[in-house]
């Protein structure tokens, strides 16, 4: 079940899902030497905008597609600098494939509106 799951933040503290309940989240795996990089920017814009009515980006690190920086202390430090990121973001973790982190694993077992 999703709200059971431990989260490991970028910083190396552990949240707890389940304290998110209520709040909308948005979930986003993200890599600092994509094209999509720039995307952090209107992600902060997001959280800024709407964390006072219940908004959370979660920026998840993904090195599955080989774009990632190579540890943590490396992504928190050019997240924190070149973009001013303060949404709240996970330690590094693989989104696809056997390793797939359980938070993964449970979001892709969920149903769309189309059931």
């Amino acid at each position: 079940m999703l709200t059971n799951q431990t989260l490991t933040m970028l910083d190396g503290s552990t949240k707890d899902l389940g304290d998110f309940q209520g709040k909308l989240l948005m979930v986003v795996n993200v890599a600092s030497r994509c094209g999509l990089t720039p995307q952090y920017e209107a992600l902060e814009e997001l959280q800024k905008k709407y964390q006072d009515r219940g908004f959370t980006v979660i920026g998840v690190p993904s090195g599955s597609f080989k774009q990632e920086l190579k540890d943590d202390d490396q992504i928190a430090e050019y997240c924190s600098t070149t973009w001013g990121i303060s949404f709240p973001m996970l330690q590094k973790a693989d989104v696809n494939g056997r390793n797939r982190h359980p938070l993964y694993k449970e979001l892709v077992k969920a149903k769309d509106s189309k059931g």
